[in-house]
């Protein structure tokens, strides 16, 4: 029966080889993989790996208040503009 010492070299080894192993069939993979690329003329964007994603944006609200002086629009949401500040919002109300 062999030792705990000589399984433990035993394991270091095969770990060793394993490492060896996968570092060979990895680059294999990777020559592979480009070789197809370069055949077909695949792009990242085709493969899902496009680093650029659209911006959800949210559409633009309705302005709820008016600054009947200039014409100035506010939605509600947000500081406040000047033009409204400590006054009465209720009289810049746009009615629809």
């Amino acid at each position: 029966m062999a030792t705990y010492k000589q399984l433990t070299a035993q394991l270091d080894k095969l770990h060793k080889e394993m490492s060896l192993a996968r570092e060979k069939e990895v680059a294999q993979a990777i020559a592979d993989i480009r070789e197809k690329i370069a055949e077909y003329g695949i792009t990242a964007e085709e493969l899902g790996f496009s680093s650029k994603r659209p911006a959800a944006r949210k559409p633009a609200l309705p302005p709820k208040y008016r600054n009947p002086k200039t014409g100035e629009t506010w939605s509600g949401r947000g500081r406040a503009p000047g033009w409204l500040a400590g006054k009465n919002r209720d009289r810049f109300l746009i009615e629809e």
